[in-house]
């Protein structure tokens, strides 16, 4: 998996590193139980704060992304990512919301907007497909 962060972003660089993982994880480029690099290396190759990297990792941990473990390291979650329940859909409510109200203010409708989500879906369960 190729990890592509943006100096010039607005979103903080552990913020962009999250979603990448979340991303490779969501494509089937990483695999539960595969080994992510360590904070040290990842920070390194990355040229960035090895703090970023440990405040991206602790996140990923929090929300079921990976586990850390001393001596192994941080890995994909080897039993899979915890499904979504009520707490995950009220998150996704919560974010979804500022979103579609600035779509509506920038005169998308309804179907522009879930024509433009499907499309995303799709590109995910594609490229999760191609690397099977």
């Amino acid at each position: 998996m190729f990890i592509k962060l943006s100096m010039e972003s607005k979103e903080p660089l552990y913020s962009q590193l999250v979603n990448q993982i979340i991303e490779g994880i969501a494509q089937k480029e990483l695999h539960p139980g595969e080994n992510l690099p360590s904070v040290r290396s990842l920070a390194q190759d990355l040229g960035i704060n090895l703090h970023t990297v440990n405040k991206a990792y602790k996140q990923l941990e929090q929300n079921g992304f990976i586990l850390i473990q001393r001596q192994k390291g941080a890995f994909i979650h080897p039993d899979g990512i915890p499904k979504a329940n009520k707490a995950y859909q009220e998150k996704l409510t919560a974010s979804l919301r500022p979103i579609i109200a600035e779509s509506i203010c920038r005169g998308m409708d309804e179907v522009s907007f879930t024509k433009k989500c499907q499309e995303i879906f799709s590109s995910f369960q594609k490229k999760g497909e191609s690397s099977k």
